[in-house]
């Protein structure tokens, strides 16, 4: 017998069932309240809001646990490359040698953009965001491929989603390209997919551009590390949109913009612009540190701690070995890393950082190494866009495989004015 719950609303007792998940997860299914009721929740910022049941990622913020498809991320970055965890998500395996090689070809075989799309760039700013480049190149995808836009036909699907993988760094890079009147470059095929888009990133006709191997790891490690993370604010985005049967690429666009906003996606970058306003106000690691402590400055530590994460990122401790190898290998000195390494240091060792479990997240190590390899802040975001795109699509995938899937239609309580007469213009 299914387990429920009782609700009392005056005279009238309700059940509500009971749900768990595979890791103990537990949830009350409100779905029939409001018919059963009258009533609707009231859950500001959906923090204990589930949306749906999903078998693609599972968070334990209090242990700081994240696994893929059942796989613990440490496994996965140190085992996997960043296609394989992409059809791991996607698929829901990990992928047979003979299933990554024909993923992994399809992928390359779609890098290429069609030749109008450089009159799309070419028509917007110089100094448009990369972002919002990115979101309208990838909802004009619609407009070149409308041979396979139906979400439920799975050949179609299966298109779209290798083309949209296969050309979103294709897009981004384009986007950067753009934003400095240098020529875009072609992608190289024969070049491994995070190889290839530094490539498409850095390289110019002029001189040849060969990927340092040790950034081709780091990057594609971080590609691993925000490859998805349950039902955030973007992937939340996603699904939505994607649940009023739009098509792949319009539901990813929308999911761009959500990822663009400083409260999500955007982190790494303040990461960096924080780093500068110490460097250009002449400030110490120890003074700014000082003044993020203190309840009369307005001044905030970003790059630290996390919303889900009580006692640590997993990710943070992976990426900090990558992010010191970078360092390293390239022989980066600047003062905005000199001011980084110092902030890590002095917040790893405070009793009120440590107290408040403010640690360095993955932000904070992502911005450090998106700077040290030349890459410019408004960029960092659609490096991320890039990462989450295959969690994103697997969400997608997943909601239009639901018996259950509706669209999303959210509740309200209503609190503007009652009913009133309307007034004629002229006796206003």
């Amino acid at each position: 017998m299914a387990k429920t719950a009782q609700l009392r609303i005056g005279d009238q007792t309700i059940e509500l069932p009971m749900l768990e998940g595979t890791e103990g997860e537990r949830a009350l299914d409100i779905s029939r309240l409001r018919a059963e009721t009258g009533y609707i929740t009231m859950d500001p910022g959906y923090a204990n809001t589930g949306s749906c049941q999903s078998s693609i990622c599972f968070i334990n913020g209090e242990q700081g646990i994240l696994r893929y498809r059942g796989y613990d991320i440490e496994d996965l970055a140190s085992r996997s490359s960043f296609l394989e965890v992409s059809f791991l998500l996607i698929y829901g395996t990990l992928p047979t040698p003979s299933q990554l090689d024909y993923f992994t070809h399809s992928i390359r075989i779609h890098t290429m953009l069609h030749e109008d799309f450089k009159a799309l760039f070419s028509s917007l700013p110089k100094d448009a965001h990369p972002m919002a480049a990115c979101s309208a190149a990838v909802g004009a995808l619609a407009t070149f491929y409308p041979d396979s836009l139906d979400p439920r036909n799975s050949r179609q699907v299966e298109i779209s989603v290798h083309r949209m993988i296969a050309k979103l760094p294709t897009i981004a890079a384009y986007a950067y390209k753009h934003s400095f009147g240098q020529p875009f470059m072609f992608p190289r095929n024969s070049l491994e997919y995070v190889a290839n888009f530094l490539h498409l990133m850095f390289a110019n006709p002029c001189e040849e551009y060969e990927p340092d191997p040790v950034v081709v790891k780091a990057i594609d490690l971080l590609l691993i590390l925000h490859a998805d993370h349950e039902q955030n604010c973007s992937t939340s985005t996603v699904r939505l949109v994607g649940s009023s049967m739009v098509n792949l690429f319009a539901a990813i666009s929308a999911g761009i913009n959500a990822l663009w906003g400083p409260r999500h996606g955007g982190a790494n970058q303040e990461v960096i612009e924080m780093l500068a306003a110490i460097r250009d106000e002449g400030m110490t690691a120890r003074q700014f540190v000082e003044r993020a402590k203190s309840k009369d400055d307005t001044s905030r530590l970003m790059g630290f701690g996390h919303r889900v994460y009580k006692n640590h990122d997993p990710r943070a401790t992976i990426i900090k070995k990558a992010c010191d190898d970078v360092l390293a290998k390239l022989g980066v000195h600047s003062k905005l890393l000199e001011i980084a390494k110092d902030l890590e240091e002095i917040a790893l060792k405070d009793d009120y950082f440590v107290e408040r479990k403010l640690y360095p997240n993955v932000d904070f190590y992502s911005g450090v190494i998106y700077n040290a390899i030349g890459t410019p802040a408004n960029m960092f975001t659609a490096l991320f866009a890039i990462g989450r795109l295959p969690g994103w699509i697997a969400q997608w995938v997943e909601m239009h495989g639901d018996p259950d899937m509706k669209i999303g239609r959210p509740r309200q309580v209503y609190v503007g004015e009652n009913a009133r007469p309307f007034v004629p213009l002229d006796q206003r």
